[in-house]
């Protein structure tokens, strides 16, 4: 069997990779191992312009989130499902101090286009503590991931472009005009591993920094909210019925799979000052964020071998990010346009090459 492009891994990253290459008339394969934990499959898939305490405008606002909208819009119209949800961040001043602060961050016309003039303060105050008001934030939404990679995973499955199996890194034959694997015969291997790629032999010198995240899903007595409500931690309405998730934690140490005790007591005591109503915790989640030192994407080719390529490190934020660099990626492939060089592996290739 022969194929242009080996996509190893199928979280959010490898889906929209894979997809964003089947589009472009390019013979795609997926190999990914199901038995392997997986982040994507316990985000949230939050994407907002504006986050931090300090109210940082995301990395490339301007190009990524309408970029991201048309991408999923298209992509839900012809896989079908309800997997794109677009919807307002509501977050509720925790003082004078910080609503003075904040009016007065977004007076700059870079951040007010992203913010609504006037929040509905009142549709929120039965829900939640609001006595100062709050910041509402359009633009936003959410990705339902794991219908989304379900969705992508049934495509490639019935167009036979599937492979469920674990890489071997030792099967791989590197060879002049491309890559042997058992017996494919690809023109590129690009890894989109998530975590795992620190186990990749030909990709274990990048600078990842891992961070493992938790969170709950719960239901919330009479909650009808449909917009996500964020005061450094997140309520996220999940079906209209009052099942919302509950998030997140950081932690750049105990990178396990695991959720813990003191994972779920962290979020009930951030959550419970805000919230005015009662829940009840049906599951929680963890997984381990593939973020980077430099809070910037992996993209790009091997220095040493051309037939190899990674698309990782998109962190917390791979719902805004994998589309937009996932296309300039397949530009780079197919005609050598220049991805952008603060998401391109080449910054730190001297890492690679001091580590022979």
């Amino acid at each position: 069997m022969s194929a242009d492009y080996l996509i190893v891994g199928q979280g959010i990253a490898g889906s929209i990779l894979a997809w964003t290459l089947s589009q472009r008339g390019h013979r795609v394969l997926i190999m990914n191992d199901p038995t392997l934990p997986a982040a994507s499959k316990v985000s949230g898939g939050i994407f907002n312009p504006l986050t931090g305490k300090k109210l940082y405008r995301t990395w490339k606002a301007d190009e990524l989130f309408p970029f991201a909208h048309k991408f999923y819009s298209d992509m839900q119209a012809q896989l079908g499902g309800d997997f794109l949800h677009d919807c307002d961040v509501y977050r509720p001043y925790r003082s004078i101090e910080e609503q003075n602060s904040y009016l007065a961050q977004t007076a700059d016309p870079n951040l007010a286009k992203y913010v609504v003039e006037r929040a509905d303060d009142a549709k929120f105050s039965p829900f939640v503590e609001n006595p100062y008001g709050g910041l509402q934030i359009t633009q936003a939404g959410w990705v339902d991931c794991v219908q989304m990679l379900q969705k992508i995973e049934n495509y490639f499955i019935e167009n036979k472009q599937y492979i469920h199996d674990r890489v071997d890194y030792q099967k791989i034959e590197i060879q002049e005009d491309g890559v042997s694997y058992n017996d494919l015969k690809i023109k590129k291997i690009l890894f989109c591993e998530g975590y795992e790629a620190r186990q990749n032999p030909f990709f274990n010198w990048l600078p990842f920094n891992p961070v493992k995240g938790q969170s709950l899903i719960a239901v919330v007595e009479d909650y009808t909210l449909q917009e996500i409500i964020n005061q450094g931690t997140f309520i996220l309405p999940l079906d209209g019925k009052g099942k919302c998730r509950l998030g997140a934690t950081y932690s750049w140490h105990d990178l396990d799979w695991e959720a813990t005790e003191d994972g779920r007591a962290y979020l009930e005591d951030k959550i419970k000052p805000y919230l005015k109503k009662k829940y009840q915790i049906l599951e929680q989640h963890a997984g381990i964020r593939p973020s980077t030192k430099d809070r910037r994407p992996f993209v790009g080719i091997h220095p040493e071998y051309a037939s190899l390529g990674i698309f990782n490190g998109l962190g917390t934020k791979g719902v805004s990010l994998a589309p937009f660099f996932a296309n300039q990626f397949v530009n780079f492939l197919e005609t050598g346009e220049e991805i952008d060089k603060e998401a391109n592996i080449e910054r730190i290739f001297s890492l690679y090459f001091r580590s022979k």
